[in-house]
């Protein structure tokens, strides 16, 4: 049967990871050694913004700015804010620095992350990440919590434009202080009402359709439906976790199959069972 993945872009903003590149094609192969040809359609696109103030961030241990020690510890929430943090790092002089010893006082603190995707893409800067398993910000927010009191100094969180508000709510509510920083946005594919069209057109409408984030649902639904028609009650819809899944049920979607971990393994299997 035919699946459609509708995740983010296989590629950051200074080119293709190849552990993302890699982890894309995990979900192609899953679904395919289950019997189910899937098809991949990127869903968001990304801007990276505010890279001087993180910089800045980032060097003040070694600069000395205004305190010599500002942070507690660093939390990453997504493959991009990491991105962000790597591009800060192109200046050969900036990559020195980090190497020398800012990185290593880094690894002094706790380097909290969500998924497998980001703790490679931070294992690629020297950090070593905590959390990797925990899946979602809610779940990583309970670690936190059991690991960090309110006097700390407080966490650098770099995320995305569209982020919710479950992490830093539960750190804020339990006193835990948090230095929240944008550095990129998140916006529709340019392409994807016409790579929607295009899939519908030529593949018909898919068995079963997977979304990855809430941004996602809201961006894309409006086209499946549109495109499905009658044959949208006859689609099995899939989420790669909780969170998703009930994105999508508040848009009146009946979910045949949420993921137990936000893996390309977890997600395959759920809809191999609903497939049935």
């Amino acid at each position: 049967m035919h699946v459609l993945l509708l995740k983010e872009p296989r590629e950051g903003g200074s080119g293709p990871d190849p552990y993302i590149k890699n982890s894309q094609l995990l979900y192609l192969q899953e679904l395919a050694s289950r019997g189910h040809k899937a098809t991949l359609i990127p869903v968001l696109s990304f801007t990276f913004v505010s890279l001087d103030t993180l910089s800045d961030k980032l060097l003040s241990l070694l600069l000395q700015l205004f305190q010599p020690e500002r942070h507690g510890g660093l939390i990453f929430t997504s493959p991009r804010a990491v991105e962000a943090v790597k591009m800060c790092l192109e200046d050969d002089e900036r990559t020195e620095q980090w190497n020398m010893d800012i990185k290593d006082k880094w690894n002094a603190k706790s380097i909290y992350v969500v998924g497998k995707a980001t703790a490679a893409l931070v294992e690629n800067l020297g950090l070593v990440p905590l959390g990797e398993d925990t899946g979602t910000a809610d779940v990583l927010s309970r670690l936190i919590l059991e690991r960090e009191d309110a006097n700390i100094l407080p966490l650098l969180f770099p995320c995305g434009s569209i982020k919710r508000e479950v992490l830093p709510s539960a750190l804020r509510e339990n006193g835990v202080p948090l230095d929240t920083l944008m550095v990129y946005q998140t916006a529709q594919h340019p392409d994807l009402e016409k790579n929607l069209k295009n899939h519908f057109t030529q593949q018909g409408v898919p068995d079963s359709i997977a979304f990855f984030s809430p941004s996602g649902v809201r961006f894309c639904l409006e086209t499946v439906r549109r495109l499905s028609g009658e044959q949208l009650v006859e689609i099995k819809f899939a989420a790669i976790g909780p969170t998703t899944a009930e994105a999508m049920m508040a848009e009146g979607l009946s979910v045949s199959c949420s993921a137990d971990k936000p893996t390309a393994e977890h997600l395959a299997t759920g809809i191999a069972k609903a497939l049935q």
